[in-house]
């Protein structure tokens, strides 16, 4: 049910992002010089009231709305991302999406992942496995880190190429500016594997974290371990994620 719901919201979100970058929206900068639009805003209000309509106990984390303590105290919280990846939709690309989550005691049971420009629905169900536009997807079968195909930051390919040298590099496709879009592809196998820089937050990872799991994949830190969500700080290091059989090398090159 949680995912149904959260799937018919932003599909409805991604509508109104779409809607409001053909009649020009205005952007600026945040203190931490990210950029964010008059859309980022407008969804994440219109998913606040949507999300909050349906469980007015659930705790509440966006990226675009001020942190709320009591979150801490609930064991289940909406966490949203009203567009992630801000910069391709401000340069009319389509590697953004807009996705939310149920987190349950540190760790997403629901999740929908929806980019409108390519018309993809992702939703996973914890235990019930990861769909796209209604298919089921699984992650990559391949098992070695020589010539995988992966995205992620330049210094972490870089860094995976010295350490498998001389064997082929790994291939490189065009950046994936959404964080979410980029794990979403190696839980529909399109990429053996995806690299996130440390500073990654919970609204950028939640659904995404939940679908690649439901598809038989793996997203973990450099130590192994399942992210945490609903913490403090909602902020995580260095990740890296994976098919089933490529993961346990992969994570070895990366450290």
């Amino acid at each position: 049910m949680a995912a149904q719901h959260l799937a018919e919201a932003v599909v409805a979100a991604g509508a109104v992002a779409v809607e409001m970058f053909r009649a020009g929206v205005k952007s600026w900068s945040k203190h931490n010089d990210s950029p964010v639009t008059e859309a980022d805003i407008a969804v994440d209000r219109m998913l606040r009231e949507r999300l909050g309509r349906l469980s007015p106990t659930y705790g509440w984390l966006s990226e675009e709305t001020v942190d709320e303590p009591s979150r801490l105290a609930r064991r289940r919280v909406w966490i949203v991302d009203p567009i992630d990846g801000t910069r391709a939709y401000m340069a009319g690309g389509s590697d953004w999406c807009v996705e939310a989550a149920l987190v349950e005691d540190g760790r997403p049971i629901a999740g929908a992942l929806f980019a409108p420009l390519t018309e993809e629905l992702f939703i996973a169900v914890r235990g019930g496995g990861a769909t796209r536009n209604g298919q089921p997807i699984r992650a990559s079968q391949a098992g070695t880190v020589s010539g995988a195909l992966a995205d992620g930051p330049a210094p972490w390919l870089n860094h995976i190429d010295g350490r498998i040298a001389p064997l082929a590099p790994l291939r490189r496709v065009t950046r994936i500016r959404s964080l979410a879009l980029r794990i979403a592809r190696v839980a529909t196998g399109e990429l053996d594997a995806a690299f996130a820089s440390p500073n990654g937050h919970d609204w950028d990872l939640a659904a995404a974290d939940l679908l690649v799991h439901e598809a038989g994949g793996r997203l973990t830190t450099l130590d192994g371990l399942a992210l945490a969500y609903n913490a403090p700080v909602p902020r995580h290091g260095a990740l890296v994620s994976a098919g089933p059989r490529l993961y346990p090398s992969l994570l070895d090159a990366a450290r």
